[in-house]
């Protein structure tokens, strides 16, 4: 079998996507082979053309981690029954900090809304991504039909009693993980290393303008295009698509 035009598939999917391995390839390459009505890719191809011409990534020896508590599951089976919020911090090249706040769907992985300050994950901007999560999926009605678990840590912008009664308000119960168990909000720390693995690490961010506007980039092509494990390796958007197909037929 000719590979050749599968190399070259390949070659142009990691060039801006280094960090890729052959199963987020492989969902790239099956999207866009979608997209054109054209015969599929098996994964296990595409793993053996990566290895037969050097385009795997390189395996690193990880140092074996503590053991931590995980009190319960994460993970829910429907969008808009729990969301979780984190922050994460790189600076630029210019030394600015930026601080990074967003909230997750605990179901289709989508980043709902995120905010970038160089001050710090204040109340403020704990209630600005909330705010903007509601309006993302429900509009103008500004709170959900059903109420919604917010999933946090401690930190004093999610436990501030403004903060509590702002997202009773429009619909969030907070929820907060074990002092002792940041794995309980696992799903928040997956995706801050996916997003300063896959995007931070290789986009241009000489000063903090610069870096937000690299952020917006990151932040929607992750939601539209980047391939995730827990969704069969669909994009968040594009598992909710497919979903809310599949419920209206």
């Amino acid at each position: 079998m000719d590979d050749g035009g599968l190399v070259e598939e390949i070659r142009q999917t990691i060039a801006d996507l280094p960090s890729y391995g052959y199963r987020r390839v492989w969902g790239l390459l099956r999207r866009e082979r979608e997209r054109q009505n054209a015969a599929p890719v098996n994964a296990k191809r595409v793993y053996r053309v990566m290895r037969v011409h050097g385009l795997l990534l390189q395996r690193r020896t990880m140092p074996a981690r503590p053991e931590r508590r995980h009190d319960g599951k994460v993970a829910v089976p429907k969008s808009n029954q729990r969301w979780c919020s984190d922050g994460f911090e790189f600076r630029c090249e210019n030394g600015e900090p930026l601080r990074v706040t967003f909230a997750l769907d605990c179901c289709d992985r989508e980043a709902m809304s995120w905010v970038a300050t160089t001050g710090g994950h204040s109340g403020d901007v704990v209630r600005d991504v909330m705010l903007a999560a509601v309006e993302n999926r429900f509009g103008d009605a500004l709170e959900p039909p059903s109420e919604i678990e917010w999933l946090s840590d401690n930190g004093s912008g999610y436990i501030a009693e403004k903060t509590r009664e702002f997202a009773l308000q429009i619909g969030l119960k907070p929820v907060t993980t074990p002092v002792s168990s940041p794995q309980s909000n696992g799903m928040a720390e997956s995706f801050v290393k996916t997003m300063k693995r896959d995007y931070i690490a290789f986009m241009p961010k000489p000063d903090a303008a610069t870096a937000v506007r690299n952020l917006a980039i990151a932040f929607e092509h992750y939601n539209e295009r980047h391939p995730h494990s827990a969704l069969n390796y669909r994009s968040p958007r594009e598992f909710r698509r497919n979903t809310h197909s599949s419920t209206i037929v």
